[in-house]
């Protein structure tokens, strides 16, 4: 479950400006993530609780705000809206598509104390 390493990886960010920002508590923190990025949410929300024990963000709250999947695809010419990676063109059926938006994992906001 790589979900664990993530949210070590925020914790590491969030105590990181807290000697940076000065602050002592987090109550929110808002992860933008997209569909593309290859998280799992639930796992992450446990990962979450589970990392945090002890810590400034251990009461915090997570929220996540899903972003879409974009590709461009090439035969269309034409921007589209993707689920899942390895997704079909949904207009024309190619595969050629490049990935523009929706493979995102980044802490978005944070209320402090």
């Amino acid at each position: 479950m790589h979900e664990i390493s993530i949210c070590e990886g925020i914790l590491q960010l969030i105590e990181e400006q807290a000697v940076e920002q000065n602050y002592k508590t987090v109550e929110t923190i808002w992860l933008e993530i997209g569909p593309l990025a290859g998280v799992e949410l639930e796992a992450l929300r446990f990962g979450f609780d589970v990392v945090t024990k002890g810590s400034l963000a251990e009461n915090a709250k997570l929220e996540i705000v899903e972003t879409t999947g974009e590709a461009w695809c090439m035969p269309c010419q034409k921007s589209v809206m993707v689920a899942k990676q390895f997704d079909a063109c949904p207009l024309c059926g190619s595969y050629q598509l490049q990935i523009t938006g929706g493979n995102e994992l980044r802490i978005k906001e944070m209320e402090v104390n």
